[in-house]
């Protein structure tokens, strides 16, 4: 009962910061927070490192992200891990979630005027769709390799290690390509954490 009233308690924790977040976004869509957060992240621009952060940010499209967790979901269910397999396989609806959010606050993307953009979208900024799939796939991931300690230790090491470089560096790109401003960042990752909560509760109950 009390890691339940625990769970329930983060997830409202994460939902009122992300109303506030959305209050303040759909008042300030441009404001001075955001432009000096992008202007201080696209300082390091370089040509390789442009290279190094559309590929982290690739994981976070719509193909590539379906593709990877089906990936993910097949191999834990060939090796017996069925309930990871399916709590995998619901991250897709993510999916669904950006769409709506985007949709319901309409913010534009930061434009040229503001950022460099390396990398454009059309559709709408507010939250980040890329930043809530990493926070839930790879937090999931991290988790995982935490709770199954049948997989040996240099492999759940190897995976963590690489699925907290992506936690981190993956909405960082997204800034860093003038795909988002910081606060569409912050709002994935806040509706990212209470998905990632429920997926951990329901892994627990189960």
């Amino acid at each position: 009962m009390y890691k339940r009233s625990k769970s329930i308690y983060y997830s409202l924790v994460f939902i009122i910061a992300f109303i506030a977040l959305a209050i303040v976004v759909g008042n300030h869509p441009i404001n001075n927070f955001d432009i000096s957060i992008s202007k201080f992240v696209q300082q390091f621009h370089h040509p390789k490192l442009d290279q190094v952060m559309v590929w982290i940010s690739a994981f976070g499209n719509v193909s590539i992200a379906f593709v990877s967790m089906i990936i993910t979901a097949t191999l834990f269910f060939i090796f017996k891990y069925k309930r990871e397999a399916i709590l995998v396989i619901a991250i897709s609806f993510t999916g669904l979630i950006t769409f709506s959010l985007k949709r319901l606050f309409n913010r534009p993307r930061p434009t040229d005027e503001y950022v460099t953009i390396i990398e454009s979208y059309k559709n709408n900024s507010f939250p980040s769709g890329h930043t809530l799939s990493y926070v839930v796939f790879f937090g999931f991931i991290i988790f995982l390799m935490r709770q199954l300690k049948n997989i040996p230790g240099y492999l759940r090491n190897t995976i963590t290690c690489f699925a907290c470089f992506m936690f981190i560096f993956g909405p960082i790109s997204r800034i860093y390509l003038g795909a988002h401003w910081c606060t569409d960042i912050l709002g994935g990752v806040l509706i990212g954490l209470v998905y990632l909560n429920v997926l951990i509760f329901y892994y627990k109950r189960t």
